[in-house]
């Protein structure tokens, strides 16, 4: 296409606030007229795919130092718009492959997402001028949206299948410019008339906990002490999913709240589950940061839970967390 070849590309808008870099790259290509796949190809050429792997964390310097090139957009800009930006917040190390904390997982195969890891706000989509998809929807522990106080999709409510938008025009035999990215890939259902759900919770409690974490981490406002407590919940997150029988953490919460148990795949993550579920664990992580002495001391002296379960492979432990749980450390200690 005549013009993708000069300095700037005729039609070069920055990213808006929070969007993901595929949902960027996404518009550029349909504003120029063009089907995704076309478009990269014009750009990046054959050898460089873009498609085949996760760009929104795994984001390669020849992608981000094009679209800075073509569009005008600083580095910096760029790169706040991948999963990248949030390492040293949600997690330490980057990693190509394997599971970041709190970054939720496509489950990639031959560029189809056989995952969740997805989600969107029906009312952002509704509101947005122009649909766009927000890079804190990648994050495990949002399960609401904050603006609309409405419950995150991560599916079609329609036909089931996760959102996949980069896949979107592959329904038309030739682009048109009415395909939208709140379309679902699969059937064509309009995403934005998914139902808008207020998120329910066990206390009042959790959910200021649970949406102070979510707006901070949307307004680049987590302070140190978010960031360890993050790792906090992190690492309970990974006893409530742990295939050790002997840790009954995630029972006993759900037992003390009142709340109903269900089913959890131990063969996953936090980071692989469903948005119902995730909301659900996670209400019983808040209740334990909200009242961690009391409630931990609880569990510990119902054997739920023991001192070296607290500590077992948490490499990254804030240093406040490693003092508090070693008044737990003297097993013949009634508590």
């Amino acid at each position: 296409m005549k013009g993708l070849t000069s300095p700037l590309w005729p039609i070069h808008f920055k990213p808006l606030p929070d969007e993901l870099l595929s949902s960027w790259l996404v518009r550029l290509a349909h504003s120029h007229g063009l089907k995704v796949q076309t478009f990269c190809n014009l750009i990046f050429g054959n050898r460089l795919q873009v498609w085949n792997r996760d760009i929104d964390r795994l984001a390669p310097d020849w992608l981000i130092t094009e679209l800075s090139d073509r569009t005008g957009a600083t580095i910096e800009q760029v790169m706040n718009t991948t999963l990248q930006s949030y390492q040293g917040i949600l997690y330490h190390r980057q990693r190509a492959s394997g599971t970041l904390s709190w970054i939720q997982s496509l489950k990639l195969h031959h560029r189809k997402f056989e995952g969740f890891g997805l989600q969107f706000c029906p009312e952002c989509l509704t509101k947005d001028r122009e649909p766009y998809f927000r890079k804190s929807w990648r994050v495990a522990f949002n399960t609401f949206c904050t603006s609309h106080h409405c419950i995150l999709h991560d599916r079609c409510l329609d036909c089931g299948q996760g959102a996949a938008f980069h896949r979107n025009d592959m329904r038309h035999a030739q682009y048109v410019k009415t395909v939208s990215l709140k379309e679902c890939y699969y059937c064509g259902f309009d995403l934005s008339k998914s139902p808008s759900l207020p998120p329910k919770y066990e206390s009042r409690d959790i959910g200021i906990f649970l949406g102070d974490l979510s707006q901070k981490l949307l307004d680049g406002a987590l302070g140190q002490a978010e960031i360890d407590n993050l790792l906090v919940m992190h690492h309970f997150a990974k006893l409530m999913f742990t295939r050790n029988s002997r840790v009954k953490l995630y029972s006993h919460l759900c037992n003390v709240l009142g709340a109903d148990e269900i089913a959890l795949d131990t063969k996953s993550d936090i980071e692989g589950a469903d948005v119902d579920t995730r909301h659900h664990v996670l209400q019983a992580i808040a209740y334990l940061m909200v009242n961690l002495e009391p409630i931990l001391r609880r569990a510990i002296a119902g054997k739920a839970v023991r001192y070296n379960h607290l500590k077992k492979d948490f490499d990254d432990m804030p240093g406040w967390y490693e003092g508090f749980i070693k008044k737990f450390s003297d097993w013949r200690r009634p508590y």
